[in-house]
């Protein structure tokens, strides 16, 4: 089968053309005459199926048998930037060959340059929730003339705790119109939703919960505390062009990218805490093959197209099988083959039990060869210093003393060239007690080490004070005869008695 019997506009014909399109997936070889009718549609399929141009397509012919009015005819709702940014880029691919227009609507990024694009006009809008209502409540969108509306990865949206406000999108809407729903998993939640803003759908199921069969799975058993070593010894062993490796936390993410980076292997961290601006610049390098390693939370789980992925590391292992699925089904895309590693301890047996039950098979446990899986612990990395030690006292034999030398004492501002960068310590000198008849060579460093001598603490360098004969102006005050006299102080004097 191929697209001729979907009879598109020619436009549209060249453009599947272009993009290198031949032999409709499943998904679209079943929601695409489906969405061509107008009806509703509820679609399920597994992950890396092709389901953006199975709707896609759809709403580009639907909004060239009309005459565009510079209204907004079609909305998009998602989950993540990543995702819209990824269904804005294949309808640009496939209506490049038209006048349509589409634009994306999501957060982490100015709201100067949608407000302008939507009340320019524009024929297609992709968008996540939270950001579209806040664009709403501002007065930028107009939605009376909507007669498209598609949800998709509607699970996604739910685990997010999005339902709430795609509910109130909803509500905005022109009652008349063509809604088309599409999910990965179908949870009683998402059932309800599609209940609510459905009419009368048409269900198309096309491998549910079930990975692609072009992924090959293995398991690497190894202790917690050797997971990041065994990780990047994977990738020296490994001959991947672009790997991608999925964290359960941001720190991780970061942390691990910083260690992979430095085996030496151009990488890039992406999860949520990330700007706009880093995630789709760490995305376009991955594309691109700048970057052969990019390690991500699940943010990356969902929807992102990168056909180049030739591996999946799962450096811990996924909560549910959903989202094992959801994970390794970035490789494996477009019917090429892909390899899935995962890391597992001991303490993942029970979700490999679940992982290997929505297989439907045992999974390949494997070992590297000339990796120390006996290794205690893993070495050590120094600890990096602050950057800005101006707060921190130079302890004893680095320049300060513990009690009342002015030149050795630290004054918790920068010292030598009075800028916040501290030039370097000297390192600890041992005493030497200089000849009766040498005097010690000046210096301008107020940062000299000190000793103790004889139970003596002073800088080294100093000549020490001999203590003799006290000169005339100190001995009054140490004698014992006598009393320190008080200074006539005419403000103080006491009242004469009667």
């Amino acid at each position: 089968m191929t697209f001729e019997p979907f009879q598109l506009d020619p436009a549209l014909m060249r453009a599947v053309s272009d993009a290198g399109y031949t032999i409709p997936t499943p998904i679209q070889g079943d929601a695409i005459p489906v969405a061509l009718s107008g009806a509703d549609l509820v679609g399920t399929a597994q992950t890396g199926t092709g389901k953006t141009a199975a709707f896609v397509l759809p709403i580009l012919q639907h909004l060239l048998s009309k005459p565009s009015q510079g209204k907004t005819r079609a909305l998009i709702v998602c989950p993540t930037r990543e995702l819209a940014e990824q269904i804005h880029e294949s309808i640009r691919t496939l209506a490049k060959h038209t006048r349509i227009r589409s634009n994306t609507v999501y957060g982490g990024v100015s709201m100067g340059f949608q407000t302008r694009a939507l009340r320019d006009g524009t024929d297609i809008i992709v968008a996540c929730p939270g950001r579209l209502l806040d664009h709403v409540n501002q007065g930028n969108v107009d939605f009376r003339n909507v007669k498209h509306l598609v949800l998709d990865e509607a699970d996604r949206m739910f685990d997010m705790g999005f339902l709430p406000q795609v509910r109130k999108v909803v509500a905005l809407l022109p009652k008349q119109r063509q809604t088309l729903l599409f999910s990965a998993t179908m949870p009683r939640e998402v059932e309800e939703l599609a209940r609510e803003v459905l009419q009368k759908p048409e269900r198309i199921n096309i491998g549910v919960q079930k990975p692609a069969t072009t992924v090959m799975h293995a398991l690497y058993p190894v202790e917690p505390h050797l997971k990041a070593q065994l990780l990047v010894a994977l990738i020296k062993h490994t001959d991947a062009y672009a790997m991608l490796v999925f964290t359960r936390t941001k720190h991780r993410a970061d942390k691990l990218a910083r260690a992979i980076e430095k085996a030496g292997f151009p990488s890039a961290a992406l999860h949520g805490d990330r700007s706009q601006g880093q995630r789709q610049r760490a995305l376009d390098d991955f594309k691109r093959g700048k970057l052969q390693v990019l390690v991500a939370t699940d943010i990356a789980s969902r929807g992102l197209d990168i056909e180049t992925v030739s591996h999946v590391i799962n450096y811990d292992v996924p909560a549910t099988p959903d989202d094992y699925i959801h994970r390794i089904g970035r490789t494996g895309r477009a019917e090429r083959t892909g390899d899935a590693f995962t890391l597992v301890t001991h303490e993942d047996r029970d979700l490999v039990r679940d992982i290997e039950r929505a297989v439907g098979k045992p999974i390949e446990r494997r070992k590297l060869d000339d990796f120390d899986y006996g290794a205690k612990s893993a070495p050590a990395e120094p600890r990096p210093e602050p950057a800005n030690q101006v707060n921190r006292r130079p302890a004893i034999g680095q320049g300060a003393t513990s009690g009342g030398f002015g030149r050795g004492r630290s004054s918790g501002r920068p010292q030598g060239n009075g800028r916040n960068d501290r030039l370097p310590m000297r390192p600890p000198q041992p005493a030497t007690r200089p000849a009766s008849d040498e005097r010690p060579a000046a210096s301008n460093d107020r940062r000299e080490p000190v000793a103790m001598q004889s139970g003596e603490l002073r800088p080294v360098g100093i000549q020490p004070i001999k203590l003799g004969k006290l000169p005339e102006h100190l001995r009054e005050h140490t004698d014992s005869s006598r009393s320190p006299s008080r200074p006539n102080n005419p403000r103080r004097r006491r009242p004469q008695r009667g």
